[in-house]
């Protein structure tokens, strides 16, 4: 069955408080979308296609960065929309009604390629699969202005690359946009489809603060070498 791979890469980044977006800011080496990317190329898991979204003041920067390191992963890219359900809708618009969709943060460079695999397989065979991990944190409900602890064994953290068997994903995406569709998996929910759980793993984080963007890079830096 085909593979098919959207990495949304869509966000403005205004909590790093820089100019450029996290999605393009350098660590190890090179931009953090670019080794976003080519974990979808490694140990044979090569996509028959790859869509990166970007937003479209964004893409001639994300040419030039191509041209500057020699970036040859083969990509299409697409524009962002408003909110992640417009820029993964527009992914779709260039992905056929076959095989199987993984769609990744552009944030996330250090998923599993274990994970992606899990993803894949159990997508094959339940129609979609969500990595998602155990809350290790003690939580808290907010309400009414106050706050009451919760039992963290009722919760999950989701994850991605959320993966969707296409004809579903497509149908998903017919709907109107609602503020609750948060991701992936809430698009295909509320289709009427039951979202399968596969276990995700804890270093794949989303770079969203400058702390992140420093734990990212010491990950990157244990796993691969600086080329």
């Amino acid at each position: 069955m085909e593979k098919h791979v959207i990495i949304v890469a869509g966000g403005k980044g205004t909590r790093m408080n820089t100019e450029v977006p996290k999605q393009f800011m350098e660590l190890a080496g090179k931009p953090l979308l670019m080794h976003t990317t080519e974990i979808f190329f490694r140990a044979g898991n090569t996509p028959a296609s790859l869509v990166i979204v970007i937003p479209r003041q964004h893409k001639a920067l994300w040419g030039k960065l191509c041209h500057k390191h020699h970036f040859q992963v083969p990509h299409k890219v697409v524009e962002g929309g408003p909110q992640r359900f417009f820029s993964v809708r527009n992914a779709l618009s260039v992905i056929g009604k076959n095989g199987l969709i993984a769609i990744h943060d552009g944030v996330r460079p250090s998923v599993s390629p274990d994970v992606i695999k899990r993803c894949f397989e159990a997508a094959e065979i339940y129609g979609n699969a969500v990595p998602a991990v155990a809350v290790a944190e003690s939580m808290r409900r907010i309400f009414s202005g106050k706050t009451k602890v919760v039992n963290r064994k009722e919760y999950l953290l989701v994850q991605t690359p959320q993966t969707f068997r296409a004809d579903l994903l497509h149908n998903a995406y017919q709907a109107p946009y609602r503020e609750q569709f948060t991701d992936d998996a809430s698009v295909l929910e509320h289709s009427g489809v039951a979202v399968h759980l596969v276990e995700g793993n804890k270093e794949n984080i989303k770079v969203t603060t400058p702390g992140d963007l420093l734990f990212a890079e010491w990950l990157l830096s244990k796993s691969r070498p600086v080329e």
